[in-house]
């Protein structure tokens, strides 16, 4: 049903390894412009990616660096966002007018699903900007609740910190926001990490 709607160019809530994410699909500017609205987020705070597979990272970004891969192969499926060049076949509506593209792949049965049915999907927070992350359905009705299609009950979300976002555009990683996977963690697979703040 979830895929369905999203190829209508609906948006979905469901369940990830983290916490409820908001969904439409990454090829239909209409829905992704719906998911700012919902969502009552600036336009010019880019959506990351949820992808299936990291195969598709190549469809969504490239200049891949050596350390993307690396990255990918110790952190995906996981809590980890990925900050790459991204392709010409990304909308600058999903980018905010931007040259870099978020993606993750979550380890999250129902995600992953949602992205091998319909592609790469913007996959943001299920929340209004500046509120809680849902980690519960209920929540996630409380907050958006008949403004969307569908919510996808999946009970409680397992992890309850966000991702980690880590830029590897430059010629050092710099991790925008510490989440579930820690600076330490990353550095033992890739070394020195610039931290920023507030990024």
């Amino acid at each position: 049903m979830g895929i369905s709607i999203l190829k209508q160019g609906g948006i979905v809530a469901f369940p990830t390894d983290t916490v409820y994410g908001l969904g439409a699909c990454a090829n239909i500017p209409q829905a992704v412009e719906r998911v700012y609205r919902v969502k009552q987020r600036p336009p010019n705070m880019a959506l990351p990616l949820l992808l299936a597979h990291t195969s598709q990272i190549s469809e969504v970004a490239y200049l891949l660096p050596q350390i993307a891969w690396l990255l990918a192969d110790n952190f995906l499926p996981g809590a980890l966002t990925i900050v790459l060049y991204k392709s010409n076949s990304v909308s600058d509506i999903i980018t905010a007018g931007g040259k870099t593209i978020a993606v993750r792949i979550p380890a999250h049965p129902i995600p992953v699903a949602l992205a091998e049915g319909v592609g790469p999907i913007v996959g943001t927070s299920a929340n209004l900007s500046g509120k809680p992350s849902p980690l519960t359905a209920d929540e996630v009705y409380s907050q958006l609740g008949d403004k969307i299609d569908l919510v996808i009950d999946g009970g409680r979300c397992p992890g309850g910190r966000e991702s980690t976002i880590i830029d590897v555009t430059g010629e050092v990683p710099v991790i925008l926001r510490e989440g579930a996977i820690s600076r330490e963690e990353l550095e033992k697979v890739c070394g020195r990490i610039v931290f920023r703040q507030g990024g």
